[in-house]
């Protein structure tokens, strides 16, 4: 009874907190403020009441609409909102309640913000991935789940590899070939995971990322377009949070 008590808590905190992080994948882009002024629709600026505003709940019930003009409320909202809280499961299932896990909540959170902003507006806002970065190095002198010196080689593997990638890139293309924001992304996974795991990361990202790539060029027709690569590190860094270290244990024994 008490596990299930748990679980159904931390996954109404997660969907609060999702809800949290739609305000900041909306107004972060914007330099507004993520606290001032309260839920608003963005076409009418009717406030949004509280029994308005209920993680997945309101939107059913409002049939995906604002209330007051009928615009429709993005799927971006309610995905965000069931994305975090089954993240934060996850966590739950995989580490237990220990503080480890709230700061892994903590960077899931900012790894779902950061995907859906770059998704939606091609930038990594610094005010999310400097500031996780200290986070993730600061933690591992208290969590112990990673020593200081692998966190600060993991903020140098993940950031240094793209920023050579990068360079080589821009070499080669003869245009930038990948965006400050993505290597400071980079940065901040290494924080939390390490070297070994952030390498591992970059890697399933770019996998993921070549796959997609390749299938928006058949559809395109060969027509090159820009395609965020946030999206694809902050997947590939959650495959790697939660499965990692099995996958390098497999491989090491190949």
């Amino acid at each position: 009874m008490t596990q299930i008590f748990t679980t159904i808590i931390i996954f109404i905190i997660g969907l609060v907190i999702g809800s949290f992080s739609n305000v900041c994948i909306y107004r972060l882009p914007r330099n507004e403020s993520i606290v001032f002024p309260g839920s608003h629709c963005p076409r009418c600026s009717y406030p949004i009441e509280w029994h308005d505003n209920i993680p997945l709940i309101s939107y059913i019930i409002l049939k995906g609409k604002c209330r007051s003009c009928a615009e429709k409320i993005s799927l971006q909202y309610p995905l965000v909102e069931f994305l975090t809280a089954s993240l934060y499961l996850f966590l739950f299932y995989f580490y237990g309640l220990q503080l480890r896990t709230v700061v892994y909540m903590v960077f899931c959170s900012a790894l779902v913000i950061i995907a859906f902003i770059d998704l939606k507006e091609k930038i990594i806002p610094d005010v999310i991935s400097l500031p996780l970065t200290a986070l993730g190095f600061l933690s591992s002198f208290v969590l112990k789940n990673i020593s200081p010196l692998n966190s600060l080689l993991g903020i140098l593997a993940g950031g240094g590899s793209l920023y050579l990638i990068a360079i080589a890139g821009t070499y080669i293309f003869r245009k930038e070939a990948m965006g400050g924001g993505d290597i400071k992304l980079s940065a901040m996974v290494g924080a939390f995971l390490g070297w070994q795991l952030a390498l591992l990361s970059l890697f399933i990202g770019f996998l993921l990322g070549s796959v997609i790539g390749i299938i928006v060029l058949m559809k395109t027709k060969g027509e090159i377009r820009d395609v965020p690569f946030g999206p694809f590190i902050a997947l590939g860094t959650l495959i790697a949070l939660f499965f990692g270290q099995g996958i390098l244990d497999w491989y090491f024994l190949l």
